[in-house]
């Protein structure tokens, strides 16, 4: 199964959970883990999905797939998973309905301490001179 395309499932979390969930909140940490999995075996992230609470039939999770783009999902762990979807039974059924494999990154998350904590909060955080509201 090398020379897979794979699609890197992130969810978004509130940055107001920084503190609790500091890598549920960093999607660039998520991704990174997906990715550093897909080269490890060989395989290229073709397409990067940030969601939350998605429903498993939403048609931005199977586009790709229908098109022939995607051959396997990737999370990170079991918690993105349960945070991305509506129904992670759900999403696995779909799954297997279509054929298409979703694996587990299982790497170990990072270690966040103050410093990194801030630089999430950094990247994450919305400016806001000048902002209307709009």
């Amino acid at each position: 199964m090398n020379g897979l395309r794979v699609a890197a499932i992130a969810s978004l979390t509130p940055l107001e959970e920084l503190d609790r969930e500091p890598f549920l909140v960093d999607t660039r940490g998520q991704q990174a883990m997906c990715a550093r999995w897909a080269a490890d075996r060989g395989h290229t992230v073709t397409r990067q999905l940030l969601v939350y609470g998605l429903r498993p039939d939403h048609r931005g999770l199977w586009t790709d797939v229908d098109e022939g783009h995607v051959d396997l999902f990737v999370v990170p762990n079991e918690r993105v998973l349960a945070r991305a979807m509506a129904s992670v039974t759900g999403f696995l059924a779909e799954c297997r309905r279509r054929g298409i494999p979703l694996e587990t990154a299982g790497l170990d998350e990072p270690v966040y301490d103050a410093a990194m904590k801030a630089d999430v909060h950094r990247r994450l955080s919305m400016p806001t001179a000048g902002y209307d509201g709009c």
